[in-house]
């Protein structure tokens, strides 16, 4: 529930080799460098800086942050674009880690493992949600 860096309640599927595994967490260094997610803040001298709960802790507390707000934080902009096939590969070999997220009513996602048991497509997703 503190995936977020935004403070949003996503609800984060318990898979394994995706960020929900501590290890694979562990593993991922801290960055923020999408940024899509970044938070406004008013520096020091006035202009306005960002900074993500989701960076390395100690760019984020020099930046005016509070460090337990870091705690189980995932770079969700990196994380969900990677689920999507947009991963960025990193310079010393290793690929973003993905994240499965979920939403509060999992009656869709039932009914998509029942018509297509072995995974579907964004456009099977499509079809059932437009359909009849």
């Amino acid at each position: 529930m503190l995936a977020s860096p935004t403070g949003f309640p996503f609800k984060v599927a318990q898979l394994a080799g995706t960020l929900s595994d501590p290890a694979v967490y562990e593993r991922r260094r801290r960055v923020c460098d999408l940024s899509y997610l970044r938070i406004p803040y008013v520096t020091p001298d006035g202009t306005i800086g960002y900074r993500c709960p989701a960076e390395p802790g100690d760019a984020y507390v020099r930046k005016g942050g509070d460090r337990s707000e870091t705690v189980g934080r995932v770079c969700l902009c990196n994380a969900l674009t990677a689920t999507v096939g947009l991963g960025q590969q990193r310079h010393d070999g290793n690929a973003e880690p993905l994240i499965a997220t979920l939403g509060a009513a999992l009656g869709g996602a039932q009914e998509l493992l029942r018509r297509h048991p072995e995974g579907w497509r964004a456009s099977d997703v499509m079809a059932y949600l437009t359909g009849p």
